[in-house]
């Protein structure tokens, strides 16, 4: 078969910006996002494109200077890396340009659930856990931080302190009674 017919797979090209490890945005939804969590991904942003990336490109010209590229690790490690910087810096730029920066301190003093607050809820069983319902590209579990589009959270919005809601989860409908809803004082200035 002709070559020019045939699919090669090339490793080391990957132009697609699927493998995030961060869900997709729902269908028609809104990149909601606190103010702290856009000035994070914004400085993370600034920081690859100011400093990280030309260090690297720097590197790769002068390791193509050295000759031989095929075995030249300096240079092959930091093609990788350059694709990898440039990856992000797509994911980031495009996640900014459609953030919705939603302040929860907006709510301050409100016993209703919106995107931003900090919850504690009981189960049936007596446990209570506390959340900070986030946005998509900010929230991190190991800090109690879930996303608006998680099904606990999907639960819990819109109820008030007191209330009951059923969460659908694998082992069946679970139920969770509201203990608790704060949001972050707003900024004084």
């Amino acid at each position: 078969m002709n070559k020019a017919f045939t699919k090669e797979s090339d490793g080391d090209v990957d132009d697609g910006d699927e493998d995030t490890g961060l869900p997709p945005l729902p269908a028609g939804g809104k990149n909601y996002i606190t103010p702290a969590g856009y000035a994070r991904l914004r400085a993370e942003l600034l920081g690859l494109i100011d400093d990280e990336r030309p260090k690297v490109v720097e590197i790769v010209s002068w390791a193509a200077k050295n000759g031989d590229r095929s075995e030249n690790g300096d240079y092959l490690y930091g093609k990788k890396r350059l694709r990898e910087i440039d990856r992000r810096i797509r994911f980031l730029t495009k996640r900014l340009e459609i953030a919705e920066v939603a302040d929860p301190s907006l709510h301050h003093g409100n016993d209703q659930i919106f995107f931003g607050a900090t919850v504690t809820y009981a189960t049936t069983d007596g446990t209570e856990r506390t959340i900070t319902i986030k946005g998509i590209d900010e929230a991190d579990n190991l800090q109690g931080e879930v996303s608006w589009v998680s099904p606990v959270a999907r639960a819990l919005l819109k109820a008030r302190e007191g209330d009951e809601v059923t969460l659908q989860t694998p082992a069946g409908p679970q139920l969770l009674e509201v203990v608790s809803v704060r949001y972050p004082e707003p900024a004084s200035g």
